[in-house]
């Protein structure tokens, strides 16, 4: 939301740059193509916005904390409950158009945060200091479903984070020896520090399910479907799983912080459409991975509890996620 990168974002499927940070269609447009709806409008969309099916309050690199700065977790929630109030008062109104009280109460508020809050923690502190900073954010995400569902929500679907430690982005500018990887060439450290917040999160929705039991809170392991993923890459279809698709450097990587994808006139370079690979531009998925890790989320394997995606409502309100 708020980001126009240009070509050669969105190459593959708009042919033009939408605001997505990848060369084609996210997870969550996967989703709504699965409940054969349209695409979520972006809540900032300025022109024509159209949010009969549902409102996405999404950014790239968005935080739980710090609290101050935009567009974290805490300003997402912020925007969503202007819109859900605006929304009644308009429809109190008589216009027709808009998300009824009914609708956000029937709505699958679907929550993906916290892997930038982790980054940031361990590029910043110790291993040992970052995992200590978990709760804090755990605790935002936690405050963010009980303001919704005060608002109403009673349905939700909570992803947790993907494994850090094999984004080119970090292989390409730590500094690695071979015991500091595991057998796929991802960073443990910083996987293990992914892990860490997933415990956390699982446990969270776990106390959900008794504080707030008239609703429904679905964990779905990301994790394991994305490691999955790298770990068999090959028999999936795709290639060098850790080297990036858009970038700069060549291999093993082809990451370089100071020339990023968007970067083609200083030579960054792009892989044949034909070619697929796993990650995108050193951090973001591409689109046949953003497919994949759909069609696993889509299979229920990775869902606590085993409940399909469409069996909620056939609205869907993509509240907060952030384009990881």
């Amino acid at each position: 939301m708020g980001y126009e990168f240009g070509y050669p974002y969105g190459r593959s499927f708009f042919h033009r740059s939408t605001g997505r940070l990848s060369d084609g269609r996210l997870v969550i447009d996967f989703l709504c193509e699965n409940l054969k709806t349209n695409y979520l409008t972006p809540y900032l969309e300025s022109l024509g916005p159209d949010f009969t099916n549902g409102a996405n309050f999404a950014a790239g690199g968005a935080t739980t904390l710090p609290r101050n700065v935009p567009f974290n977790l805490n300003v997402q929630l912020l925007q969503f409950t202007r819109f859900h109030n605006h929304s009644l008062q308009l429809h109190s109104k008589g216009l027709k158009k808009v998300i009824r009280d009914k609708d956000f109460r029937k709505a699958l508020y679907t929550i993906d945060i916290g892997q930038f809050d982790l980054w940031v923690a361990l590029n910043s502190f110790s291993y040992a200091e970052a995992i200590e900073k978990i709760p804090s954010f755990i605790s935002e995400i936690r405050d963010a479903i009980l303001a919704i569902y005060r608002l109403g929500g009673r349905k939700f679907w909570i992803h947790n984070t993907g494994p850090l430690g094999c984004l080119p982005a970090e292989l390409a500018t730590r500094k690695t020896n071979v015991t500091d990887l595991d057998q796929y060439g991802c960073i443990k450290s910083l996987n293990e520090g992914a892990k860490a917040f997933n415990a956390k999160l699982n446990h969270l929705c776990q106390e959900l399910r008794i504080q707030i039991n008239d609703s429904t809170v679905v964990y779905v392991d990301i994790y394991s479907i994305k490691y999955n993923l790298i770990a068999n890459s090959t028999h999936y279809g795709f290639e060098n799983p850790l080297t990036v698709c858009c970038g700069y450097g060549g291999a093993p990587y082809n990451f370089d912080h100071y020339i990023k994808c968007r970067d083609i006139i200083k030579g960054a370079n792009l892989c044949e459409q034909r070619s697929p690979r796993i990650n995108w531009d050193g951090t973001h998925y591409s689109e046949p991975a953003n497919a994949f890790v759909a069609s696993e989320i889509l299979s229920t394997k990775y869902s606590t509890p085993r409940l399909k995606f469409n069996f909620f409502c056939n609205k869907s309100l993509n509240i907060l996620q952030p384009s990881y």
